[in-house]
């Protein structure tokens, strides 16, 4: 595959995915005039039309979406060709590039580095951290093997196998009333200020708990977002605020004055699942994951304990 031939796969999948031609342009940091050529061309070579366009929207088309789904799975089989051949030259019989998402337990990638393979000795894992959406964007555009994300977005060109599940957690300071529960329900925040992940690094969570809230009748005095847990440490300290953490974020914050408790609401469970591409074949994939598979039942003994006993 020349490299003429790939920046027009590229742009198709960038316009699919961006359904706009400027933003597409900037991804794959051609000019917009090249990407709407790219396209062009494309579609004269078919015959027929990948997108529906106008001034105001881009639609993708049943063509299009066809197209752009084989488009992907040609530049994941060109970048493993040269994965593989380099990993050879490095005396590595296998590359593979696995994400994780912040949200997931640190404990599932420590019990994933700890598989060892016979049959690829010299198997190498690159390692990458990003929020679930775009773990799964790059599963997809094949820039990742294989992901630990929570909720990922559903997908049929995804394979999802859930690996996980635990409760959200609420952080609190130690001089809190609720400090004195084993756990706290929904209905016992309310009136009070939450502290919650910006709706952008996880929707589906953020949208989830806002939904059952509102058919708890439960409302918040005020929502104060944050990006990373610790930003929570401050505003919840004093005893003024609570926030909305997962287990790998609770185990940051749960210090010097902070402790939490488990949010004992059985709609508010949040999933871990292993995600790769469907038509991913990798025999090496398929043996790290069921090395994983194997180890983690016992992982799951491990993490018994209840997590408020750490704080």
């Amino acid at each position: 595959m020349v490299r003429r031939e790939i920046k027009l796969l590229e742009s198709a999948i960038a316009v699919a995915e961006e359904l706009n031609f400027s933003r597409a342009a900037r991804k794959v940091r051609l000019s917009q005039p090249t990407v709407t050529r790219n396209i062009s061309i494309i579609e004269g070579d078919l015959g027929t039309e990948l997108f529906e366009r106008n001034r105001k929207r881009v639609i993708l088309t049943d063509a299009g979406r066809a197209f752009v789904e084989e488009a992907r799975i040609s530049i994941l089989h060109r970048r493993r060709a040269f994965e593989v051949a380099r990993a050879v030259a490095q005396n590595a019989e296998s590359v593979l590039n696995v994400g994780k998402s912040p949200y997931a337990d640190p404990f599932l990638m420590s019990i994933l580095l700890a598989v060892r393979l016979p049959l690829y000795p010299q198997l190498k894992v690159e390692l990458s951290s990003q929020f679930s959406f775009d773990l799964a964007h790059e599963v997809l555009a094949g820039e990742l093997d294989l992901a630990i994300a929570t909720e990922p977005p559903e997908s049929r060109q995804l394979t999802a196998i859930k690996i996980d599940e635990s409760p959200f957690y609420i952080a609190m300071s130690k001089k809190d009333i609720l400090a004195g529960e084993s756990s706290v329900t929904l209905d016992s925040l309310a009136g009070r200020m939450w502290v919650m992940p910006e709706h952008w690094i996880h929707p589906l969570v953020d949208n989830t708990i806002m939904k059952l809230a509102e058919a708890h009748k439960v409302r918040p005095a005020k929502v104060q977002h944050i990006v990373l847990p610790e930003e929570a440490f401050p505003y919840i300290v004093d005893g003024a605020a609570v926030a909305f953490v997962v287990k790998s974020g609770a185990l940051h914050i749960a210090h010097n004055g902070v402790t939490v408790r488990p949010l004992d609401e059985k709609a508010l469970v949040l999933k871990t699942y292993l995600v790769s591409q469907a038509e991913n074949r990798s025999k090496v994939l398929s043996e790290l994951v069921r090395g994983f598979m194997r180890k983690l039942p016992s992982l799951n003994k491990a993490q018994s304990a209840p997590l408020h006993a750490l704080a």
